[in-house]
């Protein structure tokens, strides 16, 4: 762990961030989570699936 990590973790003992916050966080991973389970049991839409990924360009 370096010193910027420890600063960080101070930085929200002294100041936590709002029960808004927090509850928009949560809400969020957990939108992520149910989406990830809906395609990973097969019921998401063939129509919002990519054919193939995109290229990836090189420099």
């Amino acid at each position: 762990m370096t010193w910027r990590w420890l600063l960080r973790a101070a930085m929200w003992v002294r100041r936590p961030p709002s029960p808004q916050r927090i509850k928009m966080f949560v809400g969020l991973v957990v939108i992520c989570i149910v989406i990830g389970l809906i395609e990973y049991f097969g019921y998401w839409p063939e129509w919002a699936t990519l054919d193939r990924p995109p290229r990836v360009p090189r420099f």
